[in-house]
């Protein structure tokens, strides 16, 4: 069976709680659950002490037992000092798509055109010749 440590949500619309729970891979997010680690409130300020509230020596047996943290969770364990997450870096996340990269060279041909256009010297009307 695999085991992970995830949060179960809980509260009223617009208003998330979280517990930290032991489950079954399998089982749904709200569903079914073995064992109930903690709480997580994020609608507390970051620095609130109960904002996340974690029985730290349950959570070092489910690791011992294999259980498998989710990235949130993993967060969580490496603020107590049980688990070290590496810190995910994806330079490729920020580069724009195809179609917004055409659109930001259009704009700057657009504008080197019309600055072009306002500081070419304006033509003068050439005046009549003469008939002869």
């Amino acid at each position: 069976m695999s085991l992970k440590i995830r949060l179960a949500r809980g509260g009223t619309k617009k208003r998330p709680f979280y517990h930290i729970v032991v489950a079954d891979a399998r089982s749904p997010r709200d569903g079914r659950f073995i064992e109930k680690l903690g709480t997580f409130n994020p609608l507390l300020a970051k620095d609130n002490e109960v904002r996340i509230v974690l029985n730290t020596d349950r959570a070092k047996h489910w690791l011992e037992v294999g259980a498998q943290p989710t990235d949130r969770v993993l967060r969580f364990l490496d603020t107590a000092g049980l688990l070290k997450r590496e810190a995910r870096n994806n330079p490729e996340k920020a580069v724009p798509g195809a179609k917004a990269t055409e659109r930001a060279e259009a704009r700057v041909a657009a504008a080197a055109a019309a600055e072009a256009a306002k500081n070419a010297p304006k033509e003068v009307p050439a005046e009549e010749a003469p008939a002869e």
